[in-house]
């Protein structure tokens, strides 16, 4: 049996205020994913989880799936997804069982029976039974089983697979949305991903009994534990620590025989817009840029020879829009500390004042454009409450209705 491993789509995200649904980088993902689909002809496309970036998604975002979808279903493919962590299981599922009958299975949510939904496939070898199960923590899982004891992740996922009726003497794939280790050890994750290191681990030998483990939750690609209990990763790069791992595409998995080794391939599609990082000196990334002619990129650069200006900033910001490129991001890790020659030191940063040093750090962050005079009065007066509150104390409610007042007064004079 051959099919296709995705996941975490994340179909409506943004990236540094970059819609990449409306700059098309979903939708042209989709077609060309569908045309290598139709070219391969597989049994079944996996989904693990995350299909959508949020819980209620946009229209255009379930446009987008709804296109994905209905166009598997004409070339008479199977679809089995599950729900992620990003997902509403609820509204993911809606007429599952009505859709089920166009080959589309989606997981919906834990019940006392059965806890799991599955779905049987057949080839040349006899029958595949995918079992769906979509995001789950312990606290779900023991008000489902009726065992309010379950506090570890492993442990749940471990009792609620226990439960289930697997037939192991045949070929079994478990499609899920975890955080899945070896031993322990955790393998790479993308900046984009909301979840924090060492929380709901699981070990990969939960799964020793299936075949294939199709895994998402984790947006680089790689086995965990043995080959055949992989993370597919996501399609494209959601955060620019992301560009450093391998080429992303889904993963085409042949599974064979019971006990035959899985095959699998990775299948790279390229992006609309390729994201790239740039760190180093001004002058340097300046001159390699003039000559490097890529276009439609999306783009961050970080300075660490200098602040960013805002000539800096138009120089750049003008070079890659004549190339319909997006710089996302421009900024600066450059010092202000290091007490060398013709740098501030800690004693001339001490004796510029509150608001100014709010400027300074507002135009570094905005890529060199300095703030409005609107701005900088806000910023000062911000300041001068400051310079007259308690360290480390939260804001009290006088100083809170103090700064509404100013708001309140700013907005009257406008």
């Amino acid at each position: 049996m051959r099919f296709l491993h995705l996941a975490d789509l994340h179909f409506g995200k943004s990236i540094y205020g970059t819609s990449l649904l409306e700059n098309g980088d979903q939708p042209v993902w989709v077609e060309r994913f569908l045309a290598l689909t139709e070219e391969l002809r597989p049994d079944a496309v996996v989904i693990a989880g995350d299909i959508y970036d949020r819980g209620a998604p946009s229209g255009d975002a379930v446009q987008l799936l709804s296109r994905m979808l209905t166009s598997l279903s004409e070339l008479h493919i199977s679809v089995l997804m599950c729900a992620g962590n990003h997902d509403s299981v609820q509204r993911l599922s809606f007429l599952n069982s009505l859709l089920a009958r166009e080959g589309l299975h989606i997981s919906g949510a834990l019940s006392a029976s059965p806890l799991l939904r599955s779905v049987t496939l057949s080839d040349e070898h006899g029958p595949v039974t995918f079992w769906l199960m979509p995001y789950v923590y312990p606290a779900l899982i023991g008000q489902v089983i009726g065992e309010d004891s379950l506090r570890d992740s492993d442990a749940a996922v471990r009792e609620l697979l226990s439960r289930q009726p697997i037939d192991y003497a045949q070929r079994n794939v478990l499609i899920a949305h975890q955080n899945v280790t070896a031993g322990g050890t955790e393998g790479e994750r993308g900046g984009s991903e909301s979840m924090v290191g060492g929380v709901g681990q699981i070990d990969y030998t939960a799964f020793d009994g299936f075949d294939y483990t199709a895994l998402g939750h984790i947006h680089a690609a790689y086995p965990v534990g043995r080959d055949a209990v992989r993370y597919a990763g996501s399609p494209l790069c959601y955060h620019f620590n992301e560009t450093k791992q391998k080429a992303k595409g889904p993963l085409l998995v042949e599974l064979g025989e019971k006990g035959a080794p899985v095959r699998v391939e990775t299948l790279h599609i390229p992006p609309l817009h390729p994201m790239r990082e740039i760190c180093g000196a001004f002058e340097d990334i300046r001159d390699a840029q003039l000559h490097d002619t890529r276009r439609g990129e999306y783009l961050r650069i970080v300075l660490t020879d200098r602040r960013v200006s805002p000539e800096i900033s138009a120089f750049f910001h003008e070079l890659y829009q004549s190339r319909d490129s997006v710089l996302m991001e421009l900024c600066s890790d450059y010092t202000q500390f290091s007490g060398e020659a013709g740098v501030l030191s800690r004693g001339d940063l001490e004796e510029k004042s509150v608001d100014n040093l709010f400027c300074d750090f507002y135009t570094e962050r905005s890529g060199g454009v300095p703030p409005t005079d609107e701005d900088a009065a806000l910023l000062g007066f911000a300041g001068e409450i400051l310079q007259h509150a308690e360290p480390h104390a939260a804001p009290t409610a006088a100083e809170i209705e103090k700064l509404l007042d100013y708001l309140t007064g700013q907005e009257a004079r406008t």
